[in-house]
C-alpha cells in the first residue's frame, strides 16, 4: 500500500513550469522533481525561471548565509 496517492490531475488554476520541456502547464503534468510551481497565474509560471534567478542572486548575496570569520562577529 502506497504512502501518498500519485495526483494525476491538477487544479484548475494551479499553473507550473515544467524544467524538462520549458512549458508553462496547467495542472502538474510532470513529475514535482521537475518543475516548479504551483503558481497562480500562467504569467507567473512563464516567469519562473526570472523568479528563481533572482532569488538565487538574492541569497548569493545575503550576508546572513554566508560564514564570517570570527573578527567580523564583533
Amino acid at each position: 500500500m502506497a504512502l501518498f496517492k500519485k495526483r494525476t490531475v491538477g487544479k484548475p488554476g494551479e499553473w507550473y513550469y515544467c524544467l524538462v520541456h520549458k512549458k508553462v502547464e496547467e495542472g502538474p503534468e510532470c513529475p514535482a522533481k521537475d518543475r516548479f510551481g504551483p503558481y497562480a497565474s500562467r504569467e507567473e509560471a512563464q516567469h519562473a525561471m526570472d523568479t528563481a534567478a533572482e532569488r538565487n542572486l538574492e541569497w548569493e548575496t545575503d550576508p546572513r548565509w554566508h560564514d564570517r570569520s570570527p573578527d567580523q562577529e564583533k
